[in-house]
């Protein structure tokens, strides 16, 4: 059907080398350089190099280095790419109910070279932006030279000389995760190249570029508290999810006597369904409500009251849900409402995956014999999807409702609870972020924008990868390769983004937030995001050495310009071989600007101590 367009253009397939029609077939992932396409004749393209990973609720945050992109990036390149996309270069927020899938968090950062809120992320762009300036300076001789590869007494190094005319370029590589190599080129000048990294040499004498050298500024954002959260806090109003219309098997859409999928059920309208039914029962009895279901969570209320709530665990699908009951003589009612949070976020025939109750079975089960009273799976269901805040929209806040605000005292750790406050929106142009720690599990908007789904309360594994972090070797995000992950042992995300778009400036702004699960309100705050501390690492002799700050802010003061400093990271460093050349030269040129740009001379050795002419600076915004 795509050729019959006529488009006059070849159709690419992204990571499709199955079924492709006669167009290009092109790579996704972490590295592209052992990838070719399916012909000789059609360019080596790499449509999705992942600069970082998903947000998971069960999971902590993937860190890809800006070491290992540029060195996959080189490599690619070196091996005649013609092509290279970065997926996701921006990241983003999955903005409302039914983003995302049921791994996936609200935020879409990625880890991406342009964070979620629209910051700079460095070393990470910085790193990048330098090689793309050495490649773009090459393009000519990339895109019409011919080409040599040489490999070096091992093919994990390997040199690459394209010459043009009276031109030529090279990279070398080396694979090696645990080693440098000294590579010896045909004019007799001997390169050192670190493990895991390549050289590019543009004109075949002079390294322009190494991927494992960074040499542009580490930014470390901070979160700043809003002015009004400090100093009063929010205040807030409540108002209880109407659940009782849900408590019976009445009023509901239609009914069956099977249980169904939940998607498809649902119409996608509400993350929530209301499986219902109802049974006679002669006298008192204790039972155990078992229900299978495929998720991703599940609230079980008998005759009104909630008995039992289970959800998922580690992304899973399929779970078990059994919890004691007792029925009284005479009709008892059973209402299951099951949620989801999202679609499975990958995959052929991802909206086919199954959720909630299909099937079943739903039983009653004796405590003493531990077997089946009663199988309510083809008894007569009743179904109705949403709640009914959601019905109502109070997530709106319209006039005509906003009487049944409640004030005075707050209840917390209450589920199924909605809350109001109002905010000013922080001032200035730095993004704003609501801090959503010490909530449940719920939905939170802003001036009626849905923020999306937050669960602070589900705290992320903690997991091999968290203690070990090198950015030599293969990244992987998933099996026994995981490695610089951080926020273990913390909630999975409690920063949610507040688009400035969203926000009125100079008079209130609405936070209205559906707490499913309990959670305490009062300690919601907002905040804006800045660069806090900003520092140069390994900066040499002759290298122009460049700090800036963000959205307006000035350098407050430089705190450290040491030589040969390996202690600590940007933002906490610690003093060793202090140059006061280069604290003098940095603290000129900088206090005061926004950014700035310092050479990095000889000169700054004296009375250091120090033979190091490796440079490190760090600064406060």
């Amino acid at each position: 059907m795509a050729n019959k367009q006529n488009v006059g253009v070849p159709w690419i397939m992204c990571q499709q080398d199955q079924d492709v029609p006669p167009n290009i077939n092109t790579c996704n992932g972490f590295y592209c350089h052992d990838w070719f396409p399916k012909r000789t004749d059609i360019p080596k393209i790499w449509t999705e190099n992942w600069t970082g990973w998903f947000k998971a609720w069960d999971k902590p945050d993937f860190h890809r280095s800006a070491e290992d992109i540029a060195f996959s990036v080189a490599m690619f390149f070196q091996t005649r790419g013609s092509l290279q996309n970065y997926y996701m270069y921006h990241g983003g927020t999955n903005f409302g109910r039914t983003s995302g899938g049921p791994y996936i968090t609200t935020s879409y950062d990625y880890d991406a070279p342009l964070d979620e809120y629209g910051n700079i992320r460095q070393p990470k762009y910085g790193h990048l932006k330098d090689l793309h300036n050495v490649l773009k300076s090459m393009e000519k001789i990339l895109l019409h030279g011919d080409y040599k590869d040489t490999t070096m007494g091992n093919t994990n190094v390997m040199v690459t000389k394209y010459t043009l005319d009276n031109s030529s370029a090279c990279f070398i590589s080396n694979k090696f995760d645990d080693k440098e190599v000294n590579v010896t080129l045909d004019d007799g000048a001997t390169h050192v190249v670190p493990a895991w990294s390549v050289s590019i040499l543009p004109d075949c004498k002079t390294v322009a570029y190494n991927s494992a050298k960074i040499k542009t500024q580490t930014s470390v954002m901070v979160k700043r508290p809003g002015v009004e959260t400090v100093t009063d806090g929010l205040a807030w109003s409540w108002m209880p999810e109407n659940l009782h219309p849900f408590m019976t098997d009445e009023k509901g859409n239609f009914r069956k006597n099977e249980l169904l999928e939940q998607i498809a059920t649902s119409g996608d309208q509400s993350d929530y369904l209301w499986y219902r039914t109802s049974l006679e029962h002669k006298g008192e009895s204790n039972y155990k409500l078992h229900v299978n279901t495929t998720g991703h969570e599940l609230y079980a209320f008998v005759n009104g009251k909630l008995v039992g709530r289970h959800y998922a665990p580690n992304g899973g699908f399929v779970f078990q849900m059994e919890t004691p009951v007792k029925l009284h003589s005479g009709k008892n009612y059973i209402s299951l409402l099951s949620a989801t949070i999202g679609l499975k976020n990958y995959g052929a025939l991802f909206e086919m995956m199954p959720a909630g109750i299909v099937g079943g079975p739903v039983k009653l089960v004796d405590t003493v014999t531990n077997t089946t009273a009663y199988d309510l799976s083809n008894s007569s269901w009743s179904y109705k999807a949403g709640l009914a805040g959601e019905y109502r929209e109070t997530h709106l806040d319209k006039a005509k409702d906003r009487s049944q605000w409640r004030g005075g005292t707050i209840p917390v750790h209450r589920p199924f609870t909605w809350y109001k406050a109002t905010f000013e929106a922080p001032i200035g142009e730095e993004p704003v972020v609501a801090d959503l720690l010490g909530l449940g599990k719920g939905v939170v908007w802003v001036n009626g924008n849905n923020l999306g789904r937050y669960w602070p309360s589900y705290v992320a594994a903690d997991m091999d990868g968290c203690r070990r972090c090198d950015y030599r070797g293969t990244f992987m995000a998933d099996g026994d390769g995981q490695k610089c992950l951080t926020g273990c042992n913390e909630p999975s995300q409690r920063f949610y983004h507040v688009p400035r778009s969203f926000l009125k400036a100079g008079e209130p702004n609405t936070m209205v937030l559906f707490e499913e699960a309990g959670g305490d309100p009062t300690r919601v705050s907002f905040h804006t995001v800045a660069v806090g501390a900003a520092c140069a690492e390994a900066a040499e002799v002759g290298d122009e050495v460049a700090l800036a700050c963000s959205h307006g802010r000035t350098i407050s003061s430089v705190d450290v310009a040491s030589l040969g400093v390996t202690r600590g990271k940007c933002g906490a460093y610690q003093g060793g071989c202090e140059s006061k050349a280069a604290l003098a030269a940095f603290t000129a040129a900088c206090v005061g600007k926004e950014s700035c740009t310092v050479r990095h001379t000889e000169d700054f050795r004296a009375g250091s101590g120090c033979d190091s002419g490796v440079l490190t600076v760090q600064a406060t915004c």
